[in-house]
């Protein structure tokens, strides 16, 4: 089905984190590579799926979200940076995810429902971002979550832990390896009001291109001297 034809269904528009993997994605131990990723329309048929790694239609795919549990299904049409999952369950198991999904409409609409925590994370409207190498070589990212002292990102490529690199425009290492990404610390404490701005910084490259960055590539540089 096509997502425009989707987009005129019944279905309930609620942001749920959750992961992924698609066929022929290893890691270096040959492993399948498990990408974050959150829903942004949901059915008990189909779901559209932002991501950092979009796939291809017919692509079959095991995902896992917070809320809804374990899913088969296939992708059926894909956009800019999200695809569309045709979801396969039984008539029961739709049944159980129609009431979850309201529900969860429900509780989102709710603002008394608030984490609070020490440098509470949250996750911007806008997920993606980019990542910056200290090479200048910049990387879709998909932002899973961030606070004022860092960022965890989901992306096609793997740096290693204490590798310098920026996330939008923020400078920072990794000092984390994540089952679906990758935790960086920033080398600044950034503000609240700030934040959203400098790490959804989001240009329309393919992963692998270099281009010219210089203020996330002149930091860098002064973090590895």
């Amino acid at each position: 089905m096509p997502v425009k034809d989707f987009l005129s269904q019944r279905a309930v528009n609620v942001i749920v984190g959750g992961s992924y993997t698609l066929p022929n994605w290893y890691d270096p131990q040959g492993k399948l590579r498990t990408f974050a990723c959150r829903t942004t329309r949901v059915s008990p048929y189909r779901m559209i799926v932002e991501v950092p790694v979009v796939g291809k239609i017919g692509d079959r795919l095991t995902s896992y979200f917070r809320d809804f549990g374990r899913f088969e299904g296939s992708i059926s049409d894909t956009m800019n940076r999200s695809f569309m999952l045709e979801l396969e369950m039984t008539r029961e198991r739709r049944e159980k995810l129609s009431d979850m999904l309201t529900w969860l409409e429900k509780k989102q609409k709710n603002p008394t429902m608030l984490e609070l925590r020490k440098n509470a994370r949250f996750v911007p409207p806008n997920p993606h971002s980019t990542l910056t190498l200290a090479d200048s070589s910049i990387h879709p990212c998909f932002i899973i979550d961030c606070s004022v002292t860092g960022v965890a990102v989901s992306t096609a490529v793997q740096p290693p832990v204490g590798m310098p690199l920026a996330v939008g425009a923020c400078v920072g290492r990794v000092v984390r390896l994540l089952p679906n990404g990758i935790a960086v610390k920033f080398v600044e404490q950034q503000s609240v009001r700030d934040l959203e701005r400098l790490v959804a910084r989001t240009v329309p490259v393919a992963a692998k291109t270099v281009i010219a960055l210089p203020e996330p590539a002149a930091a860098l540089n002064a973090v590895m001297a």
